[in-house]
């Protein structure tokens, strides 16, 4: 018997439309698989069977009837609760649920539900997406699938999303990403995470942390899923008679620095990514050494927190102040830098880097991407970050490189590329200039046909898929 959620999406998306498999089938799956991970590794804030076969239903119907929605019909998705998805309450990762205006779907879910996708449940988020390392001690924090010893984190802020794909619930996974919470949780899980251009993918009908940074993206199980998913939520792509395809190795053109991205790399994961460029390389990918201060000032102002602190304390003093009192102290602690800062601070900091992004857009004018690695760390154990000071030095190292996209108005992807020496996933990130979405994932394409998709690369996990 085949188990479809094991299988490429494109394979899963063509035997739904020819009938060979129902998506009350796949809903039974993935249903049972979450019922037999869902204690060990907790991926979900919110999970409705009902439902999602309620839905199985209506997309088997469209499909007997003839009538074909698009290639996500009956494909299993998670959603970060952080998005409005009519039908689930949403908490966004605080203590309290919001009111059910912010349950209305916007562009990127509604682009799904015409669909007749599958929606089981609602993934863990770190409280109001303020946070690199998936923490929320008002929930549950998810459990990385890659040390079945201890509960490491699962990278965030969308905390559940890399983790309910390899729970085997779902095919595709939203996140949001302002400083890298869509790559962080696909790094540090063996997942693939795309953060878009700025402004590709519409914010509405998501709670923001900041209007400057904040991206809605996916994660997927390799980048085949990923293209496959982008082409068919994304609108430009929706309507284009083309497709995005593997770029000619021989004509692809990584810049590699050794700058900013590798200052704070772990010896063993730095290898791993070395390894993996010259791998590259060697297969006819053309290096070109690349300088980008820019990233350094880019992140430093970005770490500062005046510019996402700013944004995301204004937001919830005019819309949810209630919610104001009981944010964690984690999260109060870095949401109240916004609070304290002065306009001309805000201004000051914005400036500075809109300034940047031009520069940076400019050095990465001869490079078709930029290769860096993706989290500089290994996740860490939970019980040892639960020390303010300490989990506040460890998020932000673990944000480190991943801000940079977002700081230099980026796009971007994670892959994974190697395990480290503790055995976790450690991911190859491709940066490239704002609304060069398509170029990037064809390279990303032609990467994974070089090194494999992440099960050929790094094997299975001990925690999570098959029953």
């Amino acid at each position: 018997m085949t188990d479809w959620m094991d299988r490429p999406l494109a394979d899963m998306a063509e035997a739904l439309h020819k009938g060979n498999v129902s998506a009350i089938e796949i809903a039974e799956t993935a249903i049972a698989r979450h019922d037999a991970w869902d204690n060990q590794l907790t991926a979900y804030k919110i999970w409705d069977a009902d439902n999602a076969l309620d839905q199985a239903k209506a997309a088997d119907h469209a499909l007997k009837s003839g009538n074909d929605l698009g290639s996500l019909i009956g494909i299993p998705i998670s959603v970060k609760d952080i998005f409005g998805v009519e039908g689930f309450p949403i908490f966004a990762g605080s203590p309290k649920q919001l009111p059910s205006d912010w349950e209305k779907e916007g562009p990127v879910v509604k682009a799904v539900r015409r669909q007749l996708c599958v929606i089981p449940g609602k993934t863990h988020t770190v409280e109001f997406a303020f946070g690199g390392l998936g923490i929320n001690p008002h929930w549950v924090t998810p459990r990385n699938p890659w040390d079945g010893e201890n509960h490491r984190a699962p990278g965030g802020s969308s905390a559940g999303a890399g983790v309910s794909l390899y729970e085997g619930s779902a095919m595709v996974a939203f996140g949001t990403d302002t400083g890298g919470s869509v790559r962080i949780p696909a790094s540090l899980t063996g997942n693939i995470g795309i953060k878009t251009s700025k402004g590709r993918w519409s914010t509405d009908g998501i709670v923001p942390l900041s209007s400057t940074f904040d991206t809605p993206g996916i994660l997927t199980k390799s980048v085949a899923d990923a293209v496959f998913a982008f082409e068919a939520i994304d609108a430009k792509s929706r309507h284009s008679t083309a497709n995005i395809e593997a770029a000619d190795i021989g004509d692809i053109k990584l810049g590699v620095t050794k700058d900013f991205f590798w200052d704070k790399c772990q010896d063993d994961i730095a290898a791993v990514v070395e390894n993996t460029i010259a791998e590259l390389s060697g297969a006819g990918m053309k290096t070109a050494n690349v300088s980008l201060p820019e990233a350094h000032e880019a992140v430093e102002v970005m770490a500062g927190g005046i510019i996402a602190a700013s944004e995301g304390y204004e937001f919830l003093s005019s819309e949810l102040p209630e919610w104001l009192a009981t944010l964690h102290p984690f999260v109060a602690a870095r949401m109240n830098t916004g609070r304290d800062s002065s306009a001309f601070d805000y201004l000051t900091a914005l400036r500075r880097v809109q300034r940047l992004w031009q520069r940076a857009d400019a050095q990465l004018a001869d490079v078709d991407v930029l290769a860096t690695p993706t989290i500089p760390i290994t996740p860490p154990i939970i019980a040892e970050v639960e020390e303010a000071d300490v989990y506040r030095n460890t998020n932000m190292m673990t944000l480190s490189n991943t801000m940079a996209g977002n700081s230099l108005n980026l796009c971007g992807i994670t892959i994974p590329v190697g395990l480290d020496k503790a055995g976790m996933p450690v991911g190859l990130q491709l940066l490239s200039r704002i609304h060069n979405d398509e170029a990037l994932l064809a390279v990303a394409l032609a990467v994974e046909a070089v090194i494999g998709t992440p099960a050929e690369r790094l094997g299975s996990p001990p925690l999570g898929g098959s029953l």
